[in-house]
């Protein structure tokens, strides 16, 4: 790892870390491109067990080098590594990089369960390495002005909030239908994000109790790890006397590509994010008062890469861990507890 982005929070200076790129699908080419038009960083490396998914991906970053494995990675000169394999590799490979002294991006979940979460950011602590987490729904404009809302008080005490995500498609990659290599189905590919939404806009409270429902082709789970859901609703009481209310599903008959929704209600009004007319990326924000509601933001539709790059800009000022990573740890119980585990 470069001495120069260690010690470049020291100075005003904002330096290019080198950055490899391990797995490059969709989404990995995805958070390249966003990083490639950011100009924060140097895409340097790139690996992915597919040569032909490597080197499409390369088109995008010429210079790079091209290889198939993390070792690969490892024994370059690299600053960070951004992480978009299958969730069952993800704890393992950040912990490799991380002990390397590379700062990491992982892309969600961090881990299948609150234990493997724990013990990366446990690793990202010990050597001191930024670690981010693409949690990539916090970033939308309008997401970002409703927590703000809320935290200061503009619509009261908040009571209650409805999170929903349906996916009228779902995955098309086979090992997110394998409980071992996925951690779970809907609830963990989408439901994080929800799970994730509510905890961070109402500042991590306190939670009582949670109850879930699972169910995988109409049917019950009822725990087997043979079956993923592909539907789930899940009930989070909180200490203070508020209601998450959670539902999210793959292949759902919802009449539309997604629905995608966080409203949250207080005393003195509600706020909602929602998105447009089924697109999993156009979001409105509304304000509720009453009867009324007033628009707050503009349709946000370029928001997918803004949790990359924003960790970007934070390493170009230094390697450092941040502890704020570690709240990811309460999502990840949470989640363990909607499971049942």
């Amino acid at each position: 790892m470069s001495e120069m982005l260690r010690q470049a929070h020291t100075s005003a200076a904002l330096v290019r870390p080198r950055i490899g790129f391990l797995g490059v699908g969709w989404i990995g080419r995805n958070r390249m491109q966003a990083l490639i038009d950011s100009n924060l960083v140097q895409v340097a490396a790139i690996a992915d067990e597919s040569p032909d998914v490597a080197h499409a991906a390369a088109e995008l970053a010429p210079h790079a080098s091209v290889s198939e494995s993390l070792d690969s990675l490892l024994e370059q000169d690299l600053d960070a590594l951004v992480i978009a394999t299958p969730s069952a590799l993800h704890a393992e490979q950040c912990i490799a990089a991380l002990e390397s002294g590379m700062a990491v991006f992982c892309q969600k979940p961090l881990a299948r369960n609150a234990a493997e979460n724990a013990a990366v950011i446990d690793a990202a602590r010990k050597h001191d390495c930024l670690l981010g987490i693409d949690l990539s729904y916090r970033h939308v404009n309008g997401m970002k002005r409703n927590r703000e809302l809320i935290r200061n008080g503009e619509i009261g005490k908040v009571f209650g909030a409805n999170l929903v995500f349906h996916n009228a498609y779902g995955p098309d990659k086979s090992w997110y239908y394998n409980f071992v290599q996925s951690g779970g189905g809907c609830v963990m590919d989408l439901g994080i994000h929800l799970v994730d939404l509510a905890l961070w806009a109402l500042n991590y409270p306190e939670i009582e109790h949670v109850t879930s429902r699972l169910f995988s082709g109409g049917e019950p789970v009822n725990g087997r790890q043979d079956l993923v859901e592909d539907y789930a609703i899940a009930r989070i009481d909180l200490k203070d006397g508020a209601t998450i209310n959670l539902a999210c599903s793959w292949h759902l008959p919802a009449g539309r590509e997604a629905v995608i929704e966080a409203t949250f209600y207080g005393t003195k009004g509600g706020l909602s994010l929602h998105n447009l007319n089924g697109s999993f990326y156009a979001f409105q924000t509304e304000r509720f008062r009453g009867t009324t509601h007033e628009a707050l933001e503009p349709v946000d539709d370029g928001w997918g890469g803004r949790a990359a790059v924003a960790w970007a800009r934070q390493l170009s000022r230094g390697n450092h861990f941040d502890p704020e990573v570690e709240k990811i740890i309460t999502v990840a119980k949470t989640l363990d507890r909607i499971y049942g585990r």
